[in-house]
């Protein structure tokens, strides 16, 4: 058994090395490159078209883009936003933020060349369903003998969308902040009772399918965001005299690795270890090549698939421009970094200790909660597309019986070589998903410019 714990915890290393950094940010690099930086001139246009500017009820698909987008983000915006930004600083200190920032922008790029293609070549299920995500645009985009790649996604999807692992923090969340504080004994009858409710809770959700999920992901994320934002701005304010000081510091920073362990020679210096943290914390993050947001995009009601791609590409500016910023700046200004040996989601704690000392702990708890809780949602839809794409859209409906099991594992165990699986086999969906989105990215370029022109001929009409 210790064996293969030590196994599968090399498996997770390796999964999230620099192998599959390469991947993402040089595959990001050249997909922003080759369309010449074109969709960040349309980022007006994507607020547009968010806000349901162009909505048409007629348009295949299943939700608006807005849900889409919010359905997409419940995934990404969790533990890693809080707790993982966190470990980025506790070891890299303020010059990491700047290149987890790098890493949003690039990952820009590719959720929008990625997403493109879910709308571009959709596909229909065993049911006759409209489809998209990566499963489908490598059937539909590469042919029927690049097959073998989008089972090797799906198959990966269907053990990397299981929740053990964010379950596992959410419990331990709970007990650090929440039960132990407050006497309360902690026991397998404590951690199953949170896992019956977390059970509960998402079953009244995932049951309804993707319209369901969408409903409740447009109201929760936008929802979680405001209350985050509204509380790092009281620790921001409380530390005002600071805050500049910091900003300029997370520049400079960034290229100098002064707060980094001068003892680490990890790719022959201290500023190529510092960039690879900052990167990979930033990509474990917002998820941009790993082909989890795609699914989610695919079922957005349009018919312009440039569209889509250009909302998606809102998605790590979300994620990781703003939440990750937050908490990065909450983390700095209040000093816990440099005098607490807290780490991960303590660390964040201590900032919110330190200027509300009172509910400050009970206030992220809340948002540790709902981000954690919403990703819940999302993965549990991702995970039906996978077992519907491999064993037929009638038999999708089983993967929600495992998905709640798992729940409850992660609530009452810690099962280490588990969670470490997950998190290997969930990296490994990147390679099929950045594998075509390489070879198709000349199709997409095609697309944008053909859209750009019948943008700026007005031809596009909007509905509203």
């Amino acid at each position: 058994m210790e064996f293969l714990n030590q196994l599968f915890k090399d498996f997770s290393s390796l999964a999230w090395g620099l192998p599959l950094l390469i991947l993402l940010i040089g595959g990001g690099l050249y997909l922003l490159i080759r369309s010449r930086f074109l969709p960040f001139r349309y980022l007006g246009h994507a607020i547009s078209v968010l806000r349901g500017k162009y909505d048409d009820p007629t348009d295949p698909g299943q939700i608006s883009h807005f849900q889409a987008l919010t359905t997409a983000l419940s995934a990404t915006v969790g533990m890693g936003n809080i707790a993982g930004v966190a470990v980025a600083i506790s070891i890299g200190g303020p010059g990491a933020v700047f290149w987890l920032w790098m890493s949003a922008v690039i990952g820009m790029s590719t959720k929008f060349f990625t997403s493109t293609l879910a709308i571009l070549y959709r596909g229909k299920d065993s049911a006759g369903e409209l489809q998209g995500g990566p499963m489908y645009f490598i059937t539909e985009g590469l042919g029927k003998s690049w097959k073998p790649l989008a089972i090797f996604f799906s198959f990966s999807g269907l053990i990397g969308a299981l929740p053990v692992f964010n379950v596992n923090q959410l419990t331990q969340a709970l007990n650090d902040i929440l039960l132990i504080p407050n006497g309360v004994e902690v026991s397998l009858t404590s951690n199953l009772i949170i896992g019956i409710v977390l059970v509960c809770i998402t079953a009244l959700v995932i049951l309804g399918g993707i319209k369901r999920i969408g409903n409740v992901a447009s109201r929760l994320v936008p929802s979680m965001v405001v209350l985050y934002f509204i509380l790092i701005i009281i620790i921001l304010v409380a530390h005002s005299d600071v805050l500049f000081f910091y900003l300029k510091l997370i520049f400079t920073d960034a290229f100098t690795a002064n707060y980094y362990p001068k003892n680490d020679t990890f790719l022959g210096g201290v500023l190529g270890a510092l960039i690879l943290l900052g990167i990979k914390r930033g990509a474990f993050s917002n998820e941009a090549g790993i082909g989890t947001a795609p699914m989610a995009h695919g079922a957005a009601k349009t018919d312009e698939p440039i569209r889509e791609g250009l909302v998606a590409m809102l998605g790590p500016a979300i994620d990781t421009l703003v939440v990750c910023t937050l908490t990065a700046l909450a983390i700095l200004v209040t000093g816990v970094w440099e005098t607490t040996s807290d780490n991960g989601v303590s660390l964040t704690a201590s900032a919110f200790g330190n200027v509300m000392p009172i509910y400050g702990k009970y206030a992220l708890l809340v948002c540790i909660v709902v981000f954690s809780m919403s990703s819940l949602f999302s993965y549990s839809y991702y995970g039906t597309k996978c077992m519907s794409f491999l064993f037929g859209a009638d038999k999708k409906h089983y993967y929600n019986y495992f998905y709640v099991l798992s729940i409850l594992l992660g609530a009452t165990t810690s099962l280490s070589m588990m969670i470490n699986l997950i998190d290997g086999v969930f990296a490994l969906m990147a390679i099929p998903t950045m594998t075509a989105t390489i070879i198709l990215a000349p199709r997409v370029v095609k697309e944008l410019k053909a859209y750009t022109i019948r943008l700026k001929e007005s031809k596009i009409k909007k509905i509203k």
